[in-house]
């Protein structure tokens, strides 16, 4: 990503993803949001949810990209720091992680959204990007705006 690459219009991308979400399901607004990321935000190569099915144990949900890791330890990887913390994890370059599990070797940079309800959580929002340090606190301040969105339009309990 480019110093003068024009970041995309977060509040705008809030406001569609809201009206994308036009049901409670959370099968079928996990699914359009990963499509919706995949689309409107650019230089990324995956774009998915884990599940807290398990305890300690995040197991993969709808998403675009290659096929991915499954499951996933809370003790393990960039997914599992933000399960534990429940705090957004934002790296630069995930070969730089010791327990960074590399799902696709294309990927280089990652952002992991903790999706907490009613002091559960429910999963994480995961991105990666083949652009080293492609997300800036920017991004992960606009991509947290849009999980606040298929919260609050989603049914998780």
């Amino acid at each position: 990503m480019t110093p003068d690459h024009d970041h995309p219009d977060y509040p705008l991308l809030a406001r569609q993803l809201s009206a994308l979400l036009d049901t409670r399901d959370w099968l079928t607004n996990s699914a359009q949001t990963c499509a919706f990321l995949m689309q409107e935000i650019p230089e990324l190569n995956w774009a998915g949810f884990y599940l807290q099915r398990e305890a300690q144990l995040l197991c993969l949900g709808p998403f675009q990209g290659k096929p991915a890791c499954h499951p996933i330890p809370f003790d393990k990887g960039v997914c599992g720091a933000a399960a534990r913390s429940r705090e957004t994890q934002r790296v630069d370059d995930v070969h730089a992680v010791a327990d960074h599990i590399a799902c696709d070797a294309d990927s280089r940079a990652e952002l992991v959204v903790p999706i907490v309800v009613e002091d559960r959580l429910w999963g994480v929002l995961d991105l990666d990007s083949p652009t080293p340090a492609r997300f800036r606190d920017a991004d992960r301040q606009g991509i947290e705006a849009l999980v606040a969105v298929f919260v609050a339009r989603t049914d998780l309990a």
